[in-house]
């Protein structure tokens, strides 16, 4: 389990011409490249990622043990250092940018494909004619070749489910990297 940050050069690229302030954060041989979705329903950032007031991201990546340090919202460029990487599925009023994500994440290479949500995930899977997401936990189809998981949603409307609860299923997350 690597929790520490590591000597790694974050690259961050531009997603789309319109949003200059959101980047991809990656960079090659991360353990996992979180997955959202952008664009479709508005975004759920604003300058950083999972920045949105109510939103969980930060807190559940400490709290299942993925970093050992509690990182904020500004500290979304320095992720690569832990191991871990960020972009989304970006959507142009109806049509996602399917080739731009896979594009992203064959050049990271990550072990793992980890969507944020089922909605991330659904969204990909309806796009690329997958089955659907019905629990969290691993996918029974791979991502541009790369195995994929599917997390319990960190925004402040998945406040159904308990942030313990969400926390052992992210912790899941660090088990499937380390089967890989």
């Amino acid at each position: 389990m690597k929790l520490t940050p590591r000597n790694r050069s974050a690259r961050t690229t531009p997603r789309f011409r319109g949003d200059p302030e959101l980047r991809d954060v990656l960079a090659p041989g991360l353990r996992a490249v979180f997955v959202g979705t952008r664009g479709r329903n508005g975004s759920p950032h604003g300058r950083h990622y999972y920045d949105g007031a109510g939103n969980q991201f930060w807190n559940l990546l400490h709290l299942s043990g993925l970093t050992r340090v509690r990182l904020d919202p500004s500290d979304d460029a320095t992720l690569p250092t832990y191991g871990y990487g960020l972009t989304d599925l970006v959507w142009r009023g109806d049509t996602p940018d399917l080739a731009a994500l896979q594009r992203a994440l064959r050049r990271a290479r990550p072990r793992v494909v980890a969507f944020v949500s089922k909605t991330a995930a659904t969204s990909y899977a309806r796009e690329v004619g997958e089955r659907l997401p019905r629990t969290y936990g691993p996918l029974s189809w791979t991502v541009v070749g790369l195995p994929a998981f599917v997390l319990p949603g960190p925004s402040g409307a998945n406040n159904a489910m308990s942030v313990p609860l969400r926390a052992a299923l992210w912790r899941d997350l660090d088990d499937f990297i380390e089967s890989v």
